[in-house]
């Protein structure tokens, strides 16, 4: 009697080896996104000056005459005393929005009772038109630096605000009731339980609300201020000056553009670790 033996299966690692993970690129879509914004401005810049070329009047510049202009303006220190004027303007706001942001925002947190008390007020601040609060700026304040700073800090003071409130909203009602049981002081449940909770929360808040402040205070220097970017630009505008108009904006683009990519890195840097959780 004749038996056939069959050979045992194959290990399916060897049988079908699976495909090699593909390298992903690491490097982000930071470079390609850059690179086609860049592209979008070199058009953009192309097209102005083909169409100052064509209008040929002093109402639009060309590029170049702007890039003079901003390069002039950078030198003579014009630039630095304004943008020091209005970035002072705008911390001091800042430091009041924070102060009041951080109280209103955890009695938010905390209070059911006063989240419902002071969420229609907050929603008024955060989509009031800006013009409406440089127009209440130079009625109320006058010509000075009152105007800019509590603007600023009525602009941020919602972005804060909320952001304090949900970071207040995250902690763990668990963790609240361990440190009760076990007896630990108010000052120690702040520091190690709400402060860590709420830091990336601030950030955040911080950071849109620095994106809203620097126009509307910008806006409101235009109306009621002596010096500063938006004073320099009302300045350009009653002299009839387009070019320096222009080159004062592009300043203020600039310099709004690197804050804001320096704040989104640092965002980034130190709190990368959130995303990772989530």
């Amino acid at each position: 009697m004749t038996q056939t033996i069959t050979p045992p299966d194959a290990d399916p690692a060897q049988r079908d080896p699976a495909p090699r993970p593909r390298r992903k690129w690491t490097g982000g879509p930071g470079p390609r996104r850059w690179l086609v914004s860049g592209i979008a401005l070199v058009a953009a810049v192309a097209a102005w000056a083909l169409v100052a070329a064509w209008v040929n009047d002093p109402i639009l510049p060309r590029p170049l005459d702007v890039f003079e202009r901003v390069v002039a303006i950078t030198a003579s220190g014009e630039a630095f005393t304004n943008f020091a004027s209005s970035i002072g303007k705008i911390a001091a706001g800042f430091a009041i929005a924070m102060a009041g942001g951080l109280v209103i925002g955890f009695a938010m947190g905390r209070s059911r009772f006063m989240s419902s008390y002071f969420s229609l007020p907050l929603f008024v601040l955060g989509n009031m038109p800006g013009l409406t609060y440089a127009v209440f700026g130079l009625l109320i304040f006058g010509v000075g630096a009152g105007g800019p700073v509590v603007v600023s800090a009525l602009v941020a003071l919602p972005f804060i605000a909320m952001n304090v409130a949900e970071g207040v909203r995250s902690v763990d009602g668990n963790l609240l009731a361990m440190c009760r049981a076990f007896e630990r002081n108010r000052r120690d449940v702040l520091r190690h339980l709400y402060l860590p909770a709420l830091v990336t929360f601030v950030f955040a808040g911080v950071r849109y609300g620095f994106a809203m402040a620097w126009k509307v205070e910008a806006l409101t220097e235009v109306f009621g201020a002596s010096d500063g970017v938006g004073f320099m630009i009302r300045k350009a505008y009653q002299e009839f000056q387009v070019a320096d108009m222009l080159a004062w904006t592009t300043l203020f683009i600039v310099a709004m553009v690197l804050i804001e990519r320096g704040l989104a890195y640092l965002e980034n840097r130190f709190f990368a670790w959130r995303k990772e959780i989530a």
